[in-house]
């Protein structure tokens, strides 16, 4: 299938075990005198045995071993350069606020990787839907993210603001470009509405449309094929979408979008300008889930610091000049299986094969 993923920088490195993965450090309130015994000669013997040696007797100090697990947490796929720029807070979080995980954040190249990665154990965590839903029994939801005070985004549909496309009919005989295909607001939510207004998607989104021609890449590269006129609409989420569109297309927005979206306020900030024809109702934004076989008390203390967690905790994480407007994270809220079952209905009728 051409173009149904974009090159990322790899998996995660397989073949470790929990055990390989977990290492000591050394934290130290050991007293000066102490550390410098060896060197100056710690009394008339300089073998510490007066002046307190090395073994800590006399020496006033402690130095204890702090158990650190390395964790791999799988982002979103895109590019992985932008990806990990929006995530960096919150990794950087984690590793701030839990002295006993070093995590890093993995960019694999699509969506189909991810439930792979995490079942052969060489990541613990994951952020999409797709994935969760594909195989629930074998996560544990943290919950859903929030930012901007809402827990929901968009699926939007953008056309050139001189293009004939005025609706979703109109792309009959002319070219989609979408996300990954297994995206929920790049592919799955689109195809399924392309469907519903009576286009023949055929096998879409993991084959090719009857009525239209699909092209797959990622969020980014579907918004440069449209701004290039490599495609006659693109779809994305809001977050990415809603930048390019001009404020003066506010006023024709739906109302779902203005009172849930959390990206208003980013509205005609980016290059090029597009206009959007069609917006999805509320999604729930992505989850953050574990793999159950991570069994760590680690697990517990990400899931606490990521539902106690809020914007203030966050904004001391940013890194030097980071665009606040492309956080996809601040806390959780509290959600179950249930709250995907729109993105399951859209499988289901698709036909998509997971797992």
């Amino acid at each position: 299938m051409p173009g149904d993923t974009t090159p990322g920088d790899g998996g995660a490195t397989g073949g470790q075990t929990r055990s390989s993965r977990r290492r000591f450090i050394a934290s130290s309130s050991v007293l000066l005198g102490t550390a410098l015994a060896g060197c100056t000669g710690g009394g008339d013997g300089g073998d510490g045995g007066d002046g307190g040696g090395s073994d800590g007797g006399d020496g006033g100090g402690t130095t204890s071993m702090t158990e650190v697990e390395d964790i791999t947490i799988l982002l979103t796929p895109g590019t992985p350069s932008d990806v990990r720029g929006r995530y960096e807070p919150l990794i950087s979080m984690i590793n701030g606020e839990i002295d006993t995980i070093n995590a890093e954040s993995k960019v694999l190249g699509s969506y189909s990787a991810i439930r792979p990665a995490l079942e052969s154990e060489q990541a613990e965590i994951g952020m999409d839907d797709v994935t969760l839903v594909s195989a629930p029994d074998l996560f544990e939801v943290y919950g859903t993210t929030v930012t901007g005070g809402s827990a929901f985004y968009f699926s939007v549909m953008l056309t050139n603001i001189d293009s004939d496309v005025d609706e979703r009919t109109d792309m009959e005989g002319k070219t989609m470009a979408f996300a990954d295909r297994l995206s929920t607001s790049g592919s799955v939510f689109a195809t399924y509405a392309l469907k519903q207004a009576g286009l023949d998607v055929g096998e879409a989104p993991q084959g090719q449309p009857e009525d239209f021609e699909g092209v797959w890449s990622n969020h980014d590269i579907a918004l440069k094929k449209l701004g290039n006129n490599e495609a006659d609409a693109a779809t994305t989420w809001g977050g990415n979408g809603l930048p390019h569109i001009p404020e003066r297309f506010k006023s024709e927005f739906p109302e779902r979008v203005i009172e849930k979206s959390s990206f208003i306020e980013t509205l005609d900030t980016e290059e090029p300008k597009f206009r959007p024809f069609w917006f999805s109702f509320p999604i729930p934004k992505q989850p953050v889930y574990a793999r159950k076989t991570w069994d760590s008390e680690n697990s517990q203390k990400i899931g606490e610091l990521l539902r106690n967690s809020d914007q203030e905790l966050v904004e001391q994480y940013y890194p030097e000049g980071y665009n606040e407007n492309k956080l996809p994270f601040a806390t959780l809220t509290n959600t179950s299986i249930e709250d995907y079952q729109p993105v399951i209905k859209r499988l289901n009728d698709l036909g998509v094969q997971l797992g």
